[in-house]
């Protein structure tokens, strides 16, 4: 492991990890400034348990000296067309404080195994071509594929 990341400790949270989930969240928010959309309506207890006592749901927690440093939240889908799994990252986090550090890549290296265990043949992220450090790590770990993003409403 890398010297300057051995104090993070990484680990899967599980139903009972409401608290480190109301970090890892609040962390993210910071980290997105985006503190309205992860502050202003927080689920409650009973829906963040079912979510993380999901097996589909992965949440991955960066914690150094009790503090969430950083975090990582996918999702296995399952497809239809083969039986196998893809694993989608849809918020990857490092406070600004420990960035830098190789926190982000010891997180993608521990979603690696789970991803595996679920039977998926890829991890895919998306990423905002403007934000150069995210484009920098996914290009270091991966192909880049490039397709258009559609948002469709549901109203």
């Amino acid at each position: 492991m890398d010297p300057e990341r051995r104090d993070a400790r990484i680990r899967r949270l599980g139903a009972d990890d409401i608290p480190t989930m109301r970090a890892m969240n609040a962390m993210m928010g910071e980290a997105f400034d985006q503190r309205d959309v992860h502050g202003a309506a927080p689920p409650d207890d009973g829906y963040l348990r079912a979510l993380l006592g999901d097996d589909r749901f992965i949440a991955l927690a960066a914690t150094c000296d009790g503090d969430v440093v950083g975090g990582l939240v996918a999702y296995e889908l399952r497809k239809y067309e083969q039986a196998r799994s893809e694993v989608y990252i849809y918020d990857l986090a490092v406070d600004a404080d420990h960035r830098r550090r190789g926190i982000a890549t010891a997180l993608i290296d521990a979603l690696r195994p789970i991803a595996r265990a679920c039977g998926a043949w890829v991890v895919y992220v998306q990423a905002d071509p403007d934000d150069g450090p995210a484009m920098a790590l996914y290009a270091k770990l991966g192909t880049r594929e490039d397709v258009c993003h559609f948002d469709i409403g549901v109203d």
